[in-house]
């Protein structure tokens, strides 16, 4: 892993557009949509026009682009610290007992 594959995918995320969480459904109306999505403990939930339906479709899009990076960002930055962690016990372990330890002479 490389700093630049960081770099990488945090430009793709600063990259998105616009994002909007929840699910869309369509009305049984035919001339709205239902956005529904979670939030503070509750189930909220908007109607969107149809002619607003491609720019929140967009949104919806942007926000599952948006999860699916930064799980990828997640995934290298846990592998580095495990890494780094690895080799801070071969470091500790490797390293010779102190002289300074010495047992004491019994004074019998």
């Amino acid at each position: 892993m490389t700093p630049h594959e960081k770099t990488r995918l945090l430009e793709q995320i600063a990259a998105i557009p616009a994002m909007e969480r929840g699910k869309l459904s369509p009305r049984a109306t035919g001339r709205h949509y239902k956005l529904q999505c979670w939030q503070e403990g509750k189930n909220h939930t908007r109607h969107v026009p149809a002619d607003d339906l491609p720019a929140v479709q967009d949104a919806l899009d942007g926000y599952a682009q948006y999860r699916q990076l930064t799980e990828q960002y997640a995934d290298l930055v846990i592998q580095e610290t495990r890494q780094n962690l690895a080799t801070a016990k071969k470091k500790t372990r490797s390293r010779p007992p102190s002289s300074w330890r010495s047992k004491k002479k019994s004074s019998t």
